[in-house]
């Protein structure tokens, strides 16, 4: 089956036997972008075969790619090399090729967010020219006799981060995608335990911890792994049973109700599919795993059997009614998935009133969803890397960058990257931590690298030094007082392929500008009217600037908000003294 489109003839290919009807049918188009759907029907519930829709263009003024995942990865592949791999769980069903000056040239998205989706995308060495195929049924399927998805693209010379956004809108006009309301307390700074003290969590270190994060400007708190053991070994043997350690937590709702009494939220960590092989639930639910982690002493639960989607509702209901939580960080959705021989083929599904793990998943997080909400309609429900594509929008309203410990520049990426494809859900960093040794300068990159975020915080706040807490007032005061701008502002991350070296939010009253890389040299552009703040974030004393107009007032301010003397700016080219990790404010 073939159909000829905007980008030429796409082809539908598989082993479609007598057994499937397989048609392409244009179902929307506007200058430069058009839409296709697929269709397959059977006479009856078959398992469907493997399938691609196939296609190729000439490689013309395309230069680098850009997907969810991509990571530092930012070149266009050869044909032959790996595909980008989303479900529900993993990644988005995108994928952009950018030219130098940032334009779009080729956007293509896929409407299947839930099942597992290979999309290829890269150069045919024989004929330069851009080979794109996304395959469907490549895993474990259950029966179906219909089916349909649609495939988005957009050959727009337009500005790539705006191609970008566009298919977001896109996803999230779809009934199946339609995305939760982020609450306003999901973009408040907030602290996090994981890096500060890992396992080792206490009640009383936690509300000192709260007490001085209050006076930082931060509004919550996430308990992550501990809470629930005795155990420092960092594995998962122990989780499952989600009760609390009395050792480190004596009486929990009253813990929280002081840390509520300081004025932050409470938010508490789970691994969401984990029975550990020393809990005590692991026997109650044998025979309805997925599979068994010999590296993280884990087994799997199967989200198909509906006692299991039930114990874990009933799980975070009674987190929420007996200790007065307000959110909770749901981890390793991603490991809800067929490793191997499914199970439930050879028991003919016995027990499980669903065939599919991804539509299993999404039944089990929307009715938790459901039912917390009915208990806290504001409730925070964080997911991080890479579980941050469209059907998880209907379950989260806090995305975090994946693990990257004291890594700038991947959190940097990272949180650009998630920004792009996340709407109005909230972005986070993943949690800041730096040497208490190092200047407040190196330190501050921390935060300045994720400014277009919200940060969680994850330093023992009692352990930095003096100059450490100074500058981190003055930067978290700076991200809390300019929050619309940097987190709901229009978003400009410029250079995909060289990990973003200039980003800038604008709003109708000011501007940021962050700089990253030394020696990049930033044209600064206001209506009257209008502050600029430009934020130095290279490590140099120094910024190379271009005024597009003479600003009535300059200020210089250091890392710790300390104003040094400012030079008299005009028009044109000027190499401008900005302490390192320090402030430019201009008023046009």
């Amino acid at each position: 089956m073939k159909i000829n489109t905007i980008v030429g003839e796409i082809e539908a290919k598989g082993n479609f036997g007598n057994e499937w009807r397989v048609s392409l049918e244009r179902i929307g188009a506007e200058t430069g972008v058009e839409l296709i759907k697929l269709r397959l029907e059977a006479d009856s519930p078959l398992v469907p075969p493997e399938m691609s829709l196939v296609w190729s263009v000439p490689q013309l003024d395309m230069q680098t790619r850009w997907t969810p995942s991509a990571g530092f990865n930012r070149n266009i592949p050869p044909d032959w090399g790996g595909p980008l791999c989303s479900n529900l769980a993993s990644s988005a069903p995108l994928m952009s090729f950018i030219n130098l000056k940032g334009q779009n040239r080729m956007t293509i998205a896929f409407s299947e967010a839930m099942r597992f989706v290979k999309l290829f995308g890269g150069v045919c060495e024989e004929s330069n020219r851009i080979s794109c195929r996304i395959v469907l049924f490549s895993e474990p399927e259950a029966p179906l006799q219909s089916y349909e998805a649609v495939l988005r693209i957009d050959t727009r010379g337009i500005f790539y981060a705006d191609a970008i956004r566009d298919v977001t809108a896109w996803f999230a006009s779809l009934e199946e995608y339609k995305p939760s309301v982020a609450p306003e307390a999901a973009f408040e700074p907030i602290y996090s335990s994981w890096y500060s003290y890992h396992q080792d969590v206490f009640d009383r270190d936690l509300e000192q911890e709260c007490e001085l994060a209050g006076t930082y400007g931060m509004k919550g708190i996430i308990v992550d792994d501990g809470w629930q053991t005795e155990d420092n070994q960092r594995g998962y043997a122990f989780c499952g049973d989600w009760e609390i350690s009395k050792r480190r937590f004596p009486d929990m709702r009253a813990h929280v109700a002081r840390v509520h009494k300081l004025g932050l939220k409470y938010v508490v960590w789970y691994s969401v599919p984990f029975v550990g092989d020393k809990s005590r639930v692991c026997e109650r639910f044998a025979g309805k795993f997925l599979y068994h982690s010999d590296r993280l002493n884990t087994s799997v639960l199967d989200p198909r059997f509906p006692e299991v989607r039930e114990y874990l509702i009933n799980i975070y209901e009674t987190a929420v009614k007996e200790w007065d939580i307000d959110g909770f960080k749901l981890d390793f959705i991603d490991s809800f998935r067929i490793d191997g021989e499914d199970p439930a083929i050879r028991e003919n599904y016995a027990g499980r009133d669903v065939k599919s793990v991804p539509c299993a998943v999404d039944i089990l997080l929307s009715e938790a969803m459901r039912r917390l909400r009915a208990l806290k309609p504001e409730i925070l429900i964080e997911f991080r890397q890479s579980y941050i594509g469209p059907a998880v929008r209907k379950y989260g309203n806090m995305f975090r960058a994946g693990d990257c410990p004291a890594d700038v520049l991947a959190n940097r990426v990272r949180t650009i990257d998630l920004r792009l494809t996340s709407g109005k859900t909230a972005v986070h960093s993943d949690m800041l931590e730096w040497n208490s040794a190092d200047t407040p300068e190196h330190a501050a990159l921390q935060l300045l690298h994720v400014l277009f975020s919200v940060p969680q915080i994850s330093v023992r706040l009692n352990d930095i030094p003096e100059e450490h807490r100074r500058m981190l007032h003055f930067w978290l005061d700076f991200c809390v007082r300019h929050r619309d701008v940097l987190l709901k502002g229009y978003l400009k991350p410029f250079h995909p392929e060289l990990n973003y070296p200039i980003v800038s939010a604008e709003n109708g009253e000011e501007k940021v500008i962050a700089v990253y890389n030394f020696g990049q040299y930033v044209k600064i552009a206001c209506e009257p009217g209008k502050t600029c703040y430009v934020v130095n974030a290279t490590g140099r004393s120094e910024l190379i600037v271009e005024l597009q107009s003479e600003p009535a007032y300059a200020e210089l301010l250091d890392t710790m908000g300390r104003a040094v003397q400012s030079p008299v700016l005009k028009s044109g080219f000027a190499r401008i003294p900005v302490p390192a990790s320090g402030l430019m404010i201009l008023k046009f």
